[in-house]
């Protein structure tokens, strides 16, 4: 199996690329932080590839280079995603284009690519969305960041329906609070790290390696018949409402 990760240099992509190369994958890790994504790549015997998904045709470059290497294309996980939080009525539009062209129009462009690739190829793929529960939940501050993560959950449904004829199947996975570099300032903040777990009723931080093993099951054939799925990995947070 050849599998595409975007933002694959850290946090969940990194944990992803290695759960992937774990069960067998060949791995491309994108990110445009290319000195990161060659780290996770030599630790997994893959491929490193600098991508900055808001550059136009970076998704298809991507899949492009994938297929050069080796041959075909199999699964994608869009991991790529950056969070700006402030009050919203401080947010300026160029903040939330911002996020927007990262999380939504990034994960779009990158997705469209890899089914040209898989219709080409003739037996269908794999591609899995990272969203967020702040596609469900609304907090204070995240008017862009939850905007950008509920266009994500309702993209990866619509693709779902578009490319299932193709065999494709596209699923989103909803993280809650995870112990990743772009939670680092909410966790590393006493006061706020116990507001957030008291929302938790598991009572702790998601590890980067427990979304990837949700990814992993939707990148499966295990998971063949599931399709437009979201699959929230929060310690419990929809749940408790």
């Amino acid at each position: 199996m050849i599998s595409l990760v975007t933002g694959a240099g850290s946090g969940i992509g990194a944990a992803v690329a290695r759960r992937l190369a774990d069960r067998g994958d060949e791995v491309v890790c994108a990110d445009r932080d290319l000195a990161s994504a060659e780290k996770v790549a030599a630790g997994v015997g893959g491929m490193a590839l600098l991508m900055d998904v808001t550059v136009a045709g970076a998704g298809q470059q991507a899949v492009d280079r994938t297929v050069e290497r080796f041959g075909r294309l199999d699964t994608l996980v869009t991991c790529a995603g950056i969070e700006r939080v402030g009050p919203a009525a401080e947010l300026g539009t160029d903040t939330v284009r911002e996020v927007l062209e990262v999380n939504v129009l990034g994960t779009f462009d990158v997705a469209a690519a890899a089914c040209r690739r898989f219709v080409e190829q003739g037996d269908g793929g794999r591609i899995v969305l990272i969203g967020s529960v702040n596609a469900m939940i609304a907090l204070p501050g995240q008017a862009a960041y939850a905007a950008s993560k509920g266009s994500v959950l309702m993209l990866g449904r619509s693709l779902a329906v578009d490319w299932a004829r193709f065999g494709v199947t596209v699923n989103v996975v909803g993280p809650g609070v995870t112990d990743t570099p772009m939670s680092a300032g909410t966790l590393g903040d006493p006061d706020r790290r116990a507001a957030m777990m008291r929302r938790i009723p598991l009572g702790r931080p998601g590890r980067p390696e427990e979304m990837a093993d949700a990814v992993a099951f939707l990148a499966s054939e295990r998971a063949s018949y599931i399709t437009g799925a979201y699959l929230p990995v929060d310690g419990g947070w929809l749940a408790a409402g």
